[in-house]
């Protein structure tokens, strides 16, 4: 049975679910697996664990979709316990206790209250939340990428995301063990280590108006100071996940990492996410932003898509079924829906190689705060044309058909008497932490050699990137499709998450 576990609840209990998907607007989500595991708050091991198979109450809901993104089949759970079966044992887990997951607030603990609502009992209420999502976006930043627990696990070699919630759990616990171990590291020698952390080794800074390089001002430079903080009165909060999480050193544990809490730490990201966050409704035409995504080379863009539920595929155009692209609702933040493209049932990016720059930085539309919203403007392929214009009848149907009554913009511009020229338009999404601002696109030179090397900007200059991107540059592009409907305005947004300067 384990050790005896502390009467004042004081583990940190880690849980995950597994459900199924929604394949059509309206449809609910399912809880196929739930598994937890004790953790020990002052040695990090686990205690005790906990893990079941759910049997959905319509069986139906296990679509072939749901079956690639976690690998959980009709046959496995026919012979599984109901939610309402275990809903006592989940409750005694979770009751009182500190939770702790990896996007837990906005996904795991919503599915968890609807649950215990479906079976009219009362739900588990946590004395504080560790959302590893939000933490460590705040405190080790996206030098991971775009700090899915799949991309952390391959950052830190702990091997391959797997989707069942005991492994997915235990891997969560040794993530946060190995950024609290780089964050102390980083903290103590600030000058050494913290820099290099942000840089990859090809990395090049581009700075044309000081001169500078980022680790003498800007943006590498931001998080110089000391990020773990500690009591040297509080032994018990002296252990590398409370540290972490601690804004202050006096009181009990808190709602860790609550998006409410006021962080005042410099090395807090939580300004950035913010502003990424405005950037999903605040555009020329307010169109939704995700947060950044790293993205593979080109040559590994039609590569077959892990089983998982964040699965997002990169392809080109040639590559794309047009019947094959669908259009569903997700949940967005607080509790609404937005639409996100599939294609043969996974969300999916586009590469598109040689892509012309018609017109270079536009800063035609500014932010509340003054600062130019940046876009370019180049001439699609007619596959990418094709590609686009199917996206567009899908996502522009479910708009309809879930009550929008908003105009549509075509994501492709074909202007009267220029129909034969289309253009589309690639945002460089911006955002900005403390009093620095910084672009979300990954942006690289290509040299005629072939070689390639990524540009680090010291600071926000949009004369500066007008430069790069002067028209008739050619430029291999990554980017998302994010649909909004914002403000009687609907579109599909191309959001620039990679851009391959060519060389002259």
């Amino acid at each position: 049975m384990g050790p005896p576990l502390s009467e004042d609840r004081s583990e940190i209990v880690f849980f995950d679910l597994e459900t199924t998907v929604p394949t059509r607007p309206g449809q609910g989500f399912a809880i196929l697996e739930f598994g937890a595991i004790l953790v020990c708050p002052r040695k990090l091991t686990e205690i005790r664990n906990y893990s079941t198979l759910v049997r959905p109450a319509d069986m139906s809901l296990i679509s072939p979709l749901s079956e690639r993104c976690n690998g959980i089949t009709a046959d496995a759970v026919s012979a599984a316990p109901t939610f309402a079966d275990i809903a006592s044992t989940v409750y005694d887990l979770l009751h009182g206790r500190i939770w702790a997951g990896h996007n837990i607030i906005r996904f795991d603990c919503v599915r968890l209250r609807d649950a215990f609502a479906e079976i009219n009992l009362p739900p588990p209420e946590p004395k504080g939340t560790i959302d590893s999502l939000v933490l460590l976006t705040q405190k080790f930043g996206r030098r991971a990428g775009n700090m899915k627990m799949a991309t952390l696990a391959t950052y830190f070699g702990l091997g391959r995301q797997t989707h069942r919630s005991l492994d997915d759990v235990r891997m969560n616990l040794e993530v946060l063990k190995y950024c609290a171990t780089v964050l102390f590291l980083e903290s103590s020698l600030p000058d050494i280590f913290t820099a290099n952390s942000w840089v990859s080794p090809n990395a090049t800074t581009r700075s044309r108006s000081n001169g500078k390089s980022p680790s003498e001002g800007g943006l590498l430079n931001m998080n110089k100071d000391s990020v773990l903080l500690s009591s040297p009165e509080t032994k018990e909060k002296n252990h590398p996940i409370l540290s972490l999480t601690m804004s202050s050193t006096t009181g009990a544990v808190p709602s860790i990492a609550h998006p409410d809490i006021d962080q005042s730490d410099r090395f807090d990201m939580s300004d950035l996410q913010v502003q990424i966050n405005k950037e999903s409704i605040q555009t020329d035409v307010a169109m939704g932003e995700k947060p950044m995504q790293d993205l593979p080379d080109m040559s590994s863009s039609s590569s077959v898509p892990q089983a998982c539920s964040s699965s997002i595929v990169v392809l080109e155009p040639d590559k794309i079924c047009i019947p094959s692209i669908d259009a569903s609702l997700v949940p967005s933040f607080y509790g609404s829906q937005r639409i996100e493209l599939h294609h043969e049932g996974f969300p999916f990016q586009l590469c598109c190689a040689d892509l012309k720059v018609r017109f270079g930085i536009s800063t035609k539309f500014v932010d509340n705060a003054g600062r130019p919203r940046l876009s370019i403007v180049v001439d699609p392929s007619p596959s990418l044309c094709n590609v686009l214009d199917a996206c567009d009848n899908v996502a522009r149907k479910l708009s309809s058909d879930s009550g929008s009554l908003s105009d549509w913009r075509p994501v492709v511009i074909r202007k009267e008497g220029y129909f034969n020229y289309p253009t589309v338009r690639l945002h460089i999404p911006t955002a900005v932490c403390e009093d620095i601002a910084i672009y979300a696109t990954e942006i690289y030179q290509k040299e005629s050699s072939g070689a390639v090397q990524r540009l680090i900007f010291s600071k926000f200059d949009a004369a500066e990137l007008g430069s790069l991107f002067m028209p008739g540059t050619f430029v291999d592009a990554f980017f998302s499709l994010d649909p909004y409907d914002y403000q009687q305005n609907a579109g599909i947004k191309l959001v620039a998450k990679k851009l391959i300067i060519h060389g002259k």
